[in-house]
């Protein structure tokens, strides 16, 4: 058996043979083929969770689903993943000739063929994403959106070689600690937590031999955790959100209110009646400005304008999610839109004619909108209190 980025090793009675992969490498998928065929195991872990298991196994179904219902069951974090995986491996996928995770899914196929017990040993993606979300800061947040973005508009001329370097133990670990020390906090929760979370999961997988497809990214972690009692309970907890953003969200509102208040105290019902003018057309009028610089459809200007006024005085909603659910109702985007979405935004015909894309700047642009018109409006209603 070709032993490079394979991994065999005796673990409380039980054979378990680690391969570590690159998502997008044609030798990666065939090499998961030749260990299963070459070990039989009574096992085969994959680096999945049921979400994205579910995604690999019913493309076709997946792909037609409406956003608008994805949003509804909770599954944006599902969505997300699969437009940054389209985006930056798509690419890569096209120019060598292999779909992005193809090794996991011929992993999971010839567990069927071969009637091996299947173990979706990662975490529920969108655990993992929501914890990262919660967990790091505002800085780390930006930078994180800042990288994204840059992977997303920069590509690297990578060769099938350097896809094969990335198998490399060494230059990965110097390639996440440096990931680490640019965003530790994502570090955590999306490297080392999931090394404790699929080392526990393979440890306790059925069968006297067990093979497991994973990134190779994740080999040293799970090779350093495998032996140790862990406890995934507190690995699929949910950070609550900072009360910081909160709490000024409702100050806002508060002061907004206050100044109503001390209008009518000062001047009456008049006073307070220009103050309110002054606050439902200065949000009003840059929300429905936001939406349409995107050119939103023409119920998603009037819903927009409409709700940024009271929306704006209750954190708990948001113009941009008001004006997105009515676009993409209206529109309705499909996840074929998030695969294009890489093709689309190279053009400015595609950029306009993606759904998502679309329905994000919306989203986007009356948030900003609603934003700027909370600020701006608040000065202009103060001024009454010095007439």
């Amino acid at each position: 058996m070709e032993q490079e980025n394979v991994t065999r090793l005796m673990h409380e009675g039980k054979t378990i043979v680690l391969v570590g992969t690159a998502h997008v490498s044609r030798h990666s998928a065939d090499l998961v083929e030749r260990v299963i065929d070459e070990e039989q195991p009574n096992t085969i872990c994959v680096e999945l969770c049921r979400s994205r298991y579910e995604a690999i196994k019913q493309k076709d179904a997946w792909e037609a689903t409406d956003i608008f219902k994805i949003i509804r069951r909770k599954q944006t974090a599902l969505l997300l993943s699969q437009l940054l995986m389209a985006s930056v491996q798509k690419k890569l996928a096209d120019k060598f000739g292999i779909r992005p995770g193809d090794e996991m899914l011929r992993a999971v196929l010839k567990a069927e063929k071969i009637g091996s017990d299947l173990v979706l040993a990662d975490r529920d993606i969108r655990t993992t994403l929501t914890r990262t979300w919660r967990k790091i800061g505002f800085i780390s947040k930006i930078r994180l959106f800042f990288e994204t973005v840059m992977s997303l508009v920069f590509d690297r001329d990578i060769s099938e070689q350097d896809i094969e370097k990335m198998k490399n133990k060494d230059m990965l670990e110097i390639a996440l600690a440096s990931f680490g020390q640019k965003l530790p906090g994502a570090k955590i929760t999306l490297i080392d937590e999931r090394d404790r979370y699929l080392a526990r999961s393979i440890a306790a997988a059925p069968g006297p031999k067990v093979v497991a497809v994973v990134g190779a990214g994740h080999v040293p972690g799970i090779l350093k955790n495998l032996d140790k009692d862990i406890d995934i309970a507190p690995l699929n907890e949910i950070p609550p959100k900072s009360p910081w953003g909160r709490a000024i969200a409702w100050g806002l509102s508060a002061l907004v209110i206050a100044i109503i208040v001390t209008g009518f105290i000062q001047g009456g019902a008049a006073r307070s009646l220009d103050m309110l003018k002054w606050w439902f057309f200065v949000n009003g009028t840059l929300v429905g400005l936001g939406a349409l610089a995107v050119l939103a459809h023409p119920a998603t200007i009037a819903a927009s304008i409409a709700a940024a006024p009271l929306t704006s005085l209750n954190p708990m909603m948001a113009a941009g999610w008001v004006a997105g659910i009515t676009e993409a109702s209206l529109r309705k985007p499909q996840v074929r839109d998030v695969i294009s979405l890489r093709d689309d935004i190279s053009t400015i015909k595609g950029f306009w004619h993606n759904k998502i894309t679309r329905v994000l700047l919306v989203v986007v642009f009356v948030n900003v909108g609603s934003s700027l018109g909370t600020f701006i409006a608040i000065p202009l209603m103060m001024k009454y209190l010095w007439l």
